[in-house]
């Protein structure tokens, strides 16, 4: 089984999950909502927030969040998809191997909607990739097998081409570098931050 290809992710993909309102992914509201969610509750934790990086940005959805709930910070966009790199200057890279130029951490990393479409070998290179990268704190979105048997996945506007990976597999691989916070949170084992007992969830 093999990771998707950097073919997929050319002007007809983005044309038909984000740029058409027919059949687009985005919805706006709720973006702003997760935004405003996360960055909230990493201020609430005590997560101080300098270096974002947003590893698979397609768009730059996150960076109008971060520029208002963390003005002081840097926001850095990695992408897979040569055509968005073109058309919005991202930097080129995977979450399976992407290093920063500088060597240096991130104090928050965003991983949304990526996960999904690798195979379960480079699922786990990227896992551990994350731990590298974040010396603060994580957010992962990533549609899971237990999703789809549950039946709360919109398969008109969902890719088929995605892999099903259980819950667990995603949680095996980041509880190495991670403490789960819970909606999608994850604060890095590196970071500095004092967390009651309730406040994580234990493994």
């Amino acid at each position: 089984m093999q990771s998707a290809d950097r073919q997929w992710f050319d002007e007809a993909y983005y044309q038909r999950f984000y740029f058409d309102k027919k059949t687009s992914v985005v919805d706006p509201a709720h973006a702003a909502r997760l935004g405003a969610f996360v960055c909230s509750y990493l201020q609430y934790v005590r997560v101080p927030v300098q270096r974002v990086l947003d590893v698979g940005c397609g768009i730059g959805l996150w960076r109008d969040a971060i520029a208002q709930h963390f003005p002081q910070a840097s926001y850095l966009g990695v992408e897979y998809s040569e055509y968005l790199c073109q058309r919005y200057g991202w930097e080129r890279g995977s979450v399976v191997d992407y290093a920063p130029a500088d060597g240096q951490p991130f104090d928050l990393v965003i991983c949304q909607g990526v996960l999904p479409y690798l195979s379960p070998a480079d699922l786990k290179l990227a896992l551990a990739n994350l731990a590298r990268l974040s010396r603060g704190a994580l957010y992962v979105e990533a549609v899971a097998r237990e999703d789809y048997e549950r039946d709360i996945i919109d398969d008109a506007l969902t890719d088929p081409r995605l892999y099903r990976h259980r819950a667990e597999l995603y949680r095996r691989g980041l509880a190495q570098g991670f403490t789960e916070l819970g909606g999608g949170v994850w604060l890095s084992r590196r970071a500095d931050v004092p967390l009651f007992a309730l406040e994580a969830v234990q493994n």
